[in-house]
């Protein structure tokens, strides 16, 4: 569903007796959507200049801006366990608030082809309790560089598990930064003696394996034991055996756009 092409009718122009509609295409992301018509959260079909068709995400307006939800997790109900192909495409559903999806690593690599972008991470523990993590300069490559993340400066609540949190040793083995995406059928990571995505049950941008992984297994409690720590992990905030509740992934512009779109608003 995220595919389909639709126009945003802005107007009628009506010269000597004749009715026209006036369309144009989807705006590039929920930043954009935000700065022009101050609407509320939910779903909207957007078109970043590398995609040829628009596409469906959510949009999260809640703080003012308007952020793009790459990637959701709620209750467990949607499969992150997939090939290269469904995490290429994406998957799960669109059509309610706390619907679980991933948006598709296409669409993330349209929205984030350049270094100017912001990221961020909202986490849910059992308790209720929540933690934010936020990256700036954020980039995702194409396919041919197996969709490489890249990303500077963190701030936020839930420690830099990106970065493979404060430990030197261990940001060797398990930063995220500059590692490509592996699935379980297509293994990028640099873990030499197995495949990270097939241990850790979902497609991820792993090292030797990881310190954060918001598309392992569904855990319905916090503490797990098992072979593998391979649940939905934040490993600065909850270390690497405990599970969380929910996740949720969003993306925008550094630079937001002032109301005539000259690129002259603050940068947040």
């Amino acid at each position: 569903e995220n595919n389909a092409t639709r126009a945003e009718i802005i107007g009628t122009h009506k010269p000597k007796g004749k009715l026209y509609t006036i369309c144009i295409s989807p705006y590039a992301d929920c930043s954009m959507i935000y700065n022009r018509r101050k609407v509320s959260s939910g779903f909207y079909r957007i078109k970043p200049q590398s995609i040829a068709e628009p596409f469906l995400v959510y949009c999260d307006m809640s703080d003012g801006t308007g952020w793009t939800v790459i990637q959701r997790r709620t209750n467990g109900k949607v499969k992150f366990d997939r090939n290269w192909s469904d995490y290429k495409n994406g998957f799960g559903h669109f059509k309610k608030k706390n619907d679980e999806f991933w948006l598709g690593n296409e669409y993330i690599h349209s929205l984030l082809l350049n270094d100017a972008n912001l990221m961020q991470i909202d986490l849910t523990d059992w308790k209720d309790k929540t933690a934010y993590a936020i990256y700036e300069n954020v980039k995702v490559a194409d396919e041919k560089d197996n969709y490489r993340l890249q990303f500077g400066i963190y701030s936020g609540t839930a420690g830099d598990a990106l970065s493979g949190g404060g430990n030197v040793e261990e940001q060797w083995s398990v930063s995220h930064n500059g590692m490509q995406f592996s699935t379980a059928d297509q293994d990028h990571d640099r873990y030499l003696h197995g495949n990270c995505a097939k241990e850790n049950k979902g497609g991820w941008w792993f090292n030797r394996c990881h310190a954060a992984n918001l598309n392992g297994k569904y855990y319905r409690s916090g503490s797990y034991t098992g072979k593998n720590d391979n649940g939905l992990i934040w490993f600065t905030w909850h270390g690497w055996w405990y599970s969380l509740k929910s996740s949720s992934i969003k993306v925008r512009q550094q630079a937001f756009l002032d109301d005539l779109g000259s690129g002259n608003g603050r940068l947040l």
